[in-house]
């Protein structure tokens, strides 16, 4: 119940000459104008809105023309919920970036559509060939040169030759920024790309033309992308004339990466850690490492996993983030490389459908990532094929019957068949791995059976039908959560569903629904469909900022 009589030494809102008084029916109207303020006002015991007019704190106050005033809501700019000098340094509109999804489904199409609305995007360059990579880049350097946009740059353990070769190949093309994931350990191909080309100018400020947005979810990893470059490894490349003297003394006094990811629970590669939980812990490490180091550009931490909706996109940057990642509800839009069969399944998705599988590209360490189960035997598949590989050293050491299974309905085809196919794709890709697989028969197993986690995925982005049961698709329950807020909306069919209108939204609606939450902490309550934010026609959202 709110008091509406006025008393002695409390705020007021008085109307003037320019002030007007709205019911609060219209609060929802009035929170969509970011640029607008208002104040919320009592008017004989009820609730109203007043725009304009002037708020005071005095005594001696005219009852007729002045009104018990509740909450100020001042405006807000959706720049404003991130940090503002993450969004100068990559010269893009709002702090929000989508991340790299493997095999090109982050696409080209993707990648150009958020880079033309002022946002970042990642290129999903894991899993594509050097010469589907080189495409890339050359179409997207091609179509957006004045654009800020970043390449994938994935630790590739079991293909330490590939990543190499991908380092050399954005080295070459100047992709000056890259997102590094899934890395367990910093290697020499990632410090080389960070270090190569470090020099001064002439008033002596250290110029770093690589940038490095990594993604991590403990802190020990996290500690080493915050870090200088480890001294070890500097001295190997600087034996292999891969850097120079210059280059090895000035990586000394930078980090790594001073932009990290913070990967909570997300689709693909992930630690299923909890948001609410490791993004206060990697921020008390960015301040404990800035501290120790004192680097002239601030560290920065941004958020990832789990964010699909306005709410989570919020709670990150309340929390602290500078910038926000979304993932798994860009694979359902449009732009995506995936299939439209893909896009149906994740547009029926909860946020219990999901579970944990190998990993194609570290599936002899026993890695695993979060898939869609819903719809796809995928993960079932792919778990029994890890176990095999564990329980046994060969492909001739496993028994009959489980041999025959595995030809009639995984593989659908005899294993020396596959590993034809196999050798030829290595043979190509990194030949290493067939000189080690023919000395090393449980390397040769894992090679067949990484043949079936890897072209799962392809099947998924290409639509193959009679392979659909098979369908490998990362997600994480944050797609749930996207199709539960955007049911009954123009955003439920996949048919509608595009990167930018997603972003806009998103962005906007946290916007939104944090010139809501300032008026609840006032202490003033609201019923809960007065402070709702469904999806909007950009051309709407548009209308409101201009206002």
């Amino acid at each position: 119940m709110i008091d509406a009589d006025n008393q002695p030494g409390q705020i007021y809102w008085h109307a003037g000459q320019n002030g007007q008084l709205s019911e609060l029916v219209t609060l929802s109207e009035r929170l969509f104008s970011l640029n607008v303020p208002f104040s919320v006002i009592s008017v004989q015991s009820d609730v109203k809105l007043g725009l304009g007019g002037s708020i005071y704190l005095d005594d001696n106050i005219d009852n007729d023309n002045s009104y018990q005033h509740l909450a100020f809501v001042p405006k807000q700019t959706i720049q404003a919920l991130g940090n503002k000098q993450f969004c100068q340094d990559y010269n893009i509109k709002y702090p929000y970036m989508t991340g790299a999804m493997a095999n090109g489904i982050a696409s080209v199409e993707l990648v150009e559509a958020i880079a033309k609305a002022d946002m970042l995007a990642s290129f999903g360059a894991a899993g594509l060939s050097l010469v589907e990579v080189e495409k890339a880049i050359q179409r997207l350097q091609a179509a957006i040169p004045d654009k800020s946009f970043c390449f994938n740059l994935i630790h590739s353990p079991n293909e330490k030759g590939h990543e190499d070769a991908i380092v050399d190949l954005y080295l070459r093309y100047g992709i000056d920024l890259v997102e590094a994931s899934a890395y367990m350990k910093l290697t020499l191909p990632v410090v080389r790309y960070r270090v190569k080309g470090i020099h001064k100018d002439i008033q002596g400020n250290i110029i770093v033309p690589n940038r490095i947005i990594a993604k991590a979810s403990r802190v020990e990893l996290a500690s080493k992308w915050f870090s200088p470059p480890p001294e070890k490894l500097l001295k190997e490349l600087l034996a292999q004339g891969a850097i120079t003297n210059e280059e090895a003394e000035l990586a000394k006094k930078i980090p790594m990466a001073q932009d990290l990811t913070v990967e909570a629970d997300s689709g693909g590669h992930t630690d299923n850690r909890p948001a609410i939980t490791l993004l206060p812990t990697m921020l008390a490490l960015r301040d404990q490492i800035q501290s120790q180091y004192n680097y002239t550009h601030e560290l920065r931490v941004g958020a990832a996993g789990g964010i699909a909706t306005p709410a989570s996109a919020l709670g990150a940057f309340a929390m602290g983030a500078a910038y926000i990642v979304t993932g798994t509800v860009n694979q359902a839009c449009k732009e995506s490389g995936s299939s439209d069969i893909v896009r149906e399944m994740l547009a029926n998705t909860g946020q219990a459908d999901v579970t944990m599988a190998p990993a194609v590209d570290m599936f002899e360490m026993g890695v695993k990532l979060q898939v869609l189960k819903r719809g796809s035997m995928f993960a079932m598949r792919g778990n029994k094929l890890y176990n095999l590989y564990k329980k046994y050293s060969s492909i001739d050491e496993i028994p009959s019957v489980d041999r025959a299974n595995l030809e009639k309905t995984i593989f659908k085809m005899t294993l020396e068949d596959v590993w034809q196919k196999t050798h030829e794709f290595f043979s190509e890709r990194d030949p290493v791995q067939v000189e080690k697989a023919k000395n090393d028969q449980k390397h040769k197993m894992a090679l067949i059976f990484r043949w079936y986690l890897g072209l799962s995925s392809r099947w998924a982005n290409a639509g193959v039908a009679d392979r659909q049961v098979d369908y490998q698709v990362w997600c994480g329950p944050a797609m749930g959560a996207f199709n539960e807020w955007t049911r009954d909306t123009f955003l439920a069919t996949t048919d509608r569903r595009d990167v930018v209108t997603v972003a806009i939204n998103i962005m906007f609606g946290a916007a939104v629904l944090s010139r809501a939450n300032s008026i609840l902490k006032q202490g003033v309550e609201l019923a809960g469909e007065l402070i709702q934010y469904q999806p909007m026609q950009l051309d709407t959202i548009e209308k409101y900022l201009t206002e």
